[in-house]
């Protein structure tokens, strides 16, 4: 299990590599979602690469010993975890494959073959292309990295908490979107650290139900399909560790729709001039559509964890 001090060392072996990203707290809003709450958001939107993955990513390679990177380093990825790992990579000065299943867009490709990546597609769905990647590891002893099963990117992802403490303390709540749990993972143990009170809420899609559908069972579910179009929210299957951390940590999982989200994302747009892909805006969906009970001067955070454009209409 990650400790307190194992994301505070991540905190500081990052801290040259990232961006504190700001926390901004809504008001003189035209449509509210709720009067009578301190609604507040982080912006990981605006991190290196346009998400939060290249904190859980840099954590992990900058702890792996110059032998271990020597052949570079291979991830599969629904797109913001390869840029992350091509970023953690360019700093590092070691080469980068990056598997993509079909569901990701030609854009993140580019943007991945710009930090230096070499792009590989392969399967239709994250855990195809997992598979290859992992095949690949075992065949050129290239240093793998996971985009959400590993400690260390568990305690990178974590080093978020550790700021919002400090941006917004007294948090009631945080909400938080989940792909295959890596964020909410290292953001609900780290945050039940600090303090043990605060309430951790998960929003996945209804298109992919992973953890949901895990908790539920109390086993770790491998779902027989993916329908959602927020293919950074869609891996068929979390893991034991990962399932671990929610249960211990997360008091409920909610689900939005795509549309859901993309509303969601329009509102951001709209209200806020902030751009979000459709898992940025999975937060924010599960508050106005009242997924997530707030009371009156509750302080809620929702944690708009990827940049896009799906709410630019």
């Amino acid at each position: 299990m990650v400790t307190l001090s194992d994301f505070q060392s991540a905190q500081a072996r990052i801290a040259p590599y990232i961006r504190q990203t700001p926390v901004l707290e809504l008001v003189g809003l035209q449509q509210s979602p709720c009067m009578d709450a301190h609604l507040l958001l982080k912006l990981e939107n605006l991190q290196v690469t346009g998400a939060f993955k290249a904190r859980g990513a840099l954590n992990k390679l900058l702890s792996l010993l110059p032998d271990d990177l020597e052949r570079g380093v291979i991830t599969a990825s629904g797109g913001n975890h390869g840029l992350a790992v091509a970023y953690a990579a360019w700093t590092a000065h070691v080469p980068a494959k990056i598997f993509l299943p079909a569901n990701v867009p030609a854009s993140k490709s580019i943007k991945l073959q710009r930090w230096g990546a070499e792009v590989i597609r392969h399967g239709e769905v994250w855990d195809d292309a997992n598979h290859a990647a992992l095949a690949m590891a075992e065949q050129t002893g290239m240093a793998y990295i996971h985009p959400f099963a590993d400690p260390m990117v568990i305690a990178g992802q974590g080093t978020l908490a550790l700021e919002l403490a400090v941006q917004a303390p007294q948090l009631d709540k945080i909400i938080v979107a989940i792909g295959g749990g890596g964020l909410i993972s290292g953001v609900a143990a780290a945050a039940k650290l600090i303090n043990p009170a605060i309430r951790i809420i998960g929003v996945e899609p209804t298109g992919a139900p992973t953890l949901y559908e895990s908790v539920k069972a109390n086993q770790v579910i491998t779902l027989p399909k993916i329908t959602t179009t927020a293919n950074t929210l869609a891996p068929c299957q979390s893991t034991r560790l990962n399932l671990s951390l929610v249960q211990q940590n997360v008091e409920e999982i909610v689900l939005v729709t795509d549309e859901e989200m993309r509303e969601a994302a329009h509102w951001l747009w709209f209200e806020c001039g902030i751009a979000a892909e459709l898992s940025g805006a999975a937060a924010m969906a599960a508050i106005l559509q009242q997924r997530v009970p707030i009371s009156k001067g509750d302080r809620v955070c929702a944690l708009v964890c990827g940049a896009g454009t799906d709410g630019i209409y």
